[in-house]
């Protein structure tokens, strides 16, 4: 018996199939040719939104748009491995209509529109709350490490040089060394090179590598992402008011009182005050210090009460501790029991090592305890369900490997965006199913 037989590679057809009957009715790519096609692209800040009368045609941004979304949705990020795609694959094909740009098109395209990719996301963020997937009520907030595109040596040059110029610029203002003109227009010169001045090693799973820091912003109805932002600062303490008020903006303006769940991380009395006067209630636990001195037996500051009325603490034994010092750079105020006083308690053994007891107060004290009191397991449990998909999602399910491919604080914000775009879509997919969300976008 022999094999099923495919038919001849130069047998014709009387009715040639077509590219349209090739892609089924509820497939991906009809639901991003429905989405683009509701789009203004010119009032989203796309070049060349509308024709020229004059010139060369050019490509329409729509087709450039279309095909990045599906490259992200795919893990094809690379403009080179794209246009290899537009001659390959039959659902490009489709969906561009046999167009083939040039990869240096494509990534000119990218490059560009940096705000006009964050807008199309923001659209379709919009569109996600008309049909009531996403609520606004509860939004969880957390960051996570991508790896820029540098090395790890072209970093650590990069930060040599500048502590070279650094200790010059010292010298020459004590006049204790000759600085060698050429040595130094030589540095200059390396680093204007860099193609990323902003990056610095942040700690991550691999070790410290050149790195951003992710921000996101979650619904917790449909855990479609809202709002996010690619930053340099290491820790996540200075960004939970930015996000959730960006969060807030996404979900419904200022008149949408949300709730705001985050991890100790974003712990800042300052913004979680400033976050409450907009009627957005943070739910984060306050991460508080230590006393890490002596055997670890020794008070904690929970044991020592304040006294509003006249500003000072009571220790454990009575003894009162009196404003001393306010320290600005830590945003505390610092409160001391006399050395005599101390000295003679029958409970500086339990207390402390040093001659006195010394206790920091942060300024925003009181935000943190309403924020703390906030924070319930089931608010922490909804975080952790909420926040820690899409991450994942985005890191090996879009991007394939936790790596940026273009360079410098604007590039990475525009693969995060078109990132979390795809994945948007691919999430209301998920809820949806092709078939719905694309009569859905065709009927908005």
């Amino acid at each position: 018996m022999g094999y099923v037989q495919g038919e001849g590679r130069t047998q014709g057809t009387l009715f040639p199939v077509t590219l349209e009957d090739l892609i089924p009715d509820d497939h991906l790519c009809r639901v991003i040719d429905a989405f683009v096609a509701r789009l203004d692209m010119a009032g989203l800040g796309f070049e060349r939104a509308e024709a020229a009368e004059t010139g060369r045609p050019g490509y329409d941004p729509r087709d450039l748009w279309k095909l990045y979304l599906y490259g992200y949705l795919q893990q094809i990020r690379s403009s080179r491995r794209l246009e290899s795609e537009c001659r390959r694959n039959i659902e490009l094909m489709c969906l561009l209509r046999r167009l083939v740009p040039d990869h240096k098109t494509m990534a000119e395209f990218r490059r560009m529109h940096r705000e006009g990719v964050t807008a199309a996301g923001a659209e379709l963020v919009r569109l996600a709350r008309s049909v009531g997937w996403v609520k606004g009520e509860w939004v969880a907030i957390d960051g996570s490490k991508f790896q820029a595109v540098s090395s790890v040596r072209s970093v650590r040059e990069r930060e040599a040089l500048e502590r070279y110029l650094e200790q010059l610029e010292q010298s020459d203002e004590q006049d204790e060394v000759v600085i060698d003109p050429s040595a130094v227009a030589s540095a200059l010169e390396k680093l204007h090179r860099h193609w990323e001045p902003e990056v610095g090693f942040l700690r991550t799973s691999h070790g410290f590598i050149p790195a951003y820091n992710v921000q996101a912003a979650v619904d917790a109805e449909h855990a479609l992402i809202v709002a996010q932002q690619v930053t340099l600062q290491a820790g996540d303490n200075g960004s939970l008011q930015p996000m959730a008020e960006a969060a807030q903006a996404a979900t419904g303006g200022p008149a949408q009182p949300i709730n705001v769940v985050a991890d100790a991380g974003y712990s800042n009395g300052a913004q979680a005050e400033a976050c409450e006067a907009k009627g957005i209630l943070p739910h984060v636990p306050a991460n508080r210090g230590v006393n890490s001195r002596g055997d670890g037996t020794l008070f904690a500051r929970t044991e020592f009460t304040y006294q509003s009325e006249s500003d000072t603490f009571l220790c454990p034994a009575g003894e009162t501790l009196a404003r001393k010092q306010l320290m600005r750079k830590d945003r505390a105020v610092l409160y001391a029991a006399q050395p005599e006083v101390c000295g003679a308690c029958r409970l500086k053994s339990r207390c402390t090592v040093s001659p006195r007891r010394i206790i920091t107060r942060p300024l925003h004290e009181e935000a943190l305890q309403r924020m703390q009191q906030r924070v319930t397991p089931e608010a922490m449990r909804l975080r952790r369900a909420t926040v820690e998909q899409p991450f994942a999602n985005l890191k090996y399910r879009i991007f394939g490997h936790p790596r940026f491919l273009l360079r410098g604080l604007c590039g990475a914000q525009t693969e995060i965006s078109l990132a979390v775009a795809a994945y948007t879509l691919k999430r209301m997919l998920n809820i949806l199913g092709g078939r719905k969300r694309h009569a859905a976008l065709q009927a908005t």
